[in-house]
């Protein structure tokens, strides 16, 4: 947890946005083992592998990001575009767990 330290905790609690919640995302974490998260555009691995350790009190292997475009939609003649995001997929250590039901509470 020494990560945590480089960082200022009032920004690592802002660096995790939700978890998301899918079918996608549901069978990468059946799969390979990992969480995935919506984070700030600007949120770098440290940061968001500082922000689970925090947060989760777990401790984190990996940390993998993708950035996502917004897509574009329209309404009527007029053409815009959703916000782009961040995703981080999050490899917790082998006996390590994030269960969200119970941290709700």
């Amino acid at each position: 947890m020494s990560a945590a330290i480089k960082f200022s905790e009032e920004r690592l609690m802002k660096v995790l946005l939700a978890p998301v919640i899918s079918e996608k995302a549901t069978f990468v974490a059946e799969k390979n083992e990992q969480i995935v998260f919506k984070v700030l555009p600007d949120a770098t691995k440290p940061e968001i592998k500082a922000a689970v350790e925090l947060l989760f009190k777990v401790e984190v292997e990996s940390v993998q990001t993708a950035n996502r475009e917004g897509k574009q939609k329209r309404s009527g003649r007029f053409t815009g575009r959703r916000n782009h995001t961040k995703r981080a997929f999050v490899a917790l250590k082998p006996g390590q767990e994030i269960n969200f039901v119970e941290e709700a509470k």
